[in-house]
């Protein structure tokens, strides 16, 4: 479980898409540093550096678990966020619901993401790695994303709106949609 979505979602929100994506881009460096640095269980996943187990060498697929969906979270809540903005009145309350339906997007990007491509491009060693049969990756990591997404999607959706809604007041962000002046 990670909350580092988090940082990235408010990025997204109160900067834009595209300093959003690089706050990703960062959350995905510091993701590989980490799992090469400190390898666990499931690092191979994350660290091209790192032996897939089975294999003698890492597999640069890692790259791609490592940072497209951490990049995507800094995309899809500015993203959701300005459609739900432009389809309703902007209130305080219709304002951080938005955000928080955003930040729930956000953090199900990344977990869904990371985990799904996980299944797709690690499967056999994934099973290998925590001692499933093949069979059950699938079983195994929605399980996962039960334990670990929703948590993480109800901590963003309560945080996200709480910082964001002061933070833009703060840096004059409230006359538009908070990050509506950077098209992607």
């Amino acid at each position: 479980a990670t909350v580092l979505h988090v940082p990235v979602i408010i990025g997204a929100l109160l900067l834009g898409p595209k300093k959003g994506a690089f706050l990703g881009g960062m959350f995905g460096l510091a993701s590989l540093l980490k799992n090469t640095l400190v390898p666990n269980l499931s690092s191979f996943a994350f660290s091209p550096l790192i032996p897939v187990p089975g294999l003698d060498r890492g597999s640069p697929w890692a790259l791609v678990v490592c940072f497209v969906p951490r990049i995507l979270v800094g995309v899809t809540p500015w993203l959701v966020y300005t459609l739900l903005q432009a389809l309703s009145r902007r209130g305080s309350v219709l304002q951080a619901g938005s955000m928080a339906l955003s930040a729930v997007v956000g953090a199900f990007t990344n977990t869904a993401l990371v985990m799904g491509l996980i299944a797709l491009l690690f499967r056999d060693a994934y099973a290998a790695a925590q001692g499933i049969p093949a069979e059950a990756v699938l079983g195994f990591i929605l399980g996962i994303v039960a334990a670990n997404g929703v948590p993480e999607a109800i901590v963003a959706a309560i945080l996200v709106p709480a910082v964001c809604i002061p933070m833009g007041k703060a840096l004059k962000l409230n006359r538009a949609p908070l990050a509506a002046r950077e098209p992607v």
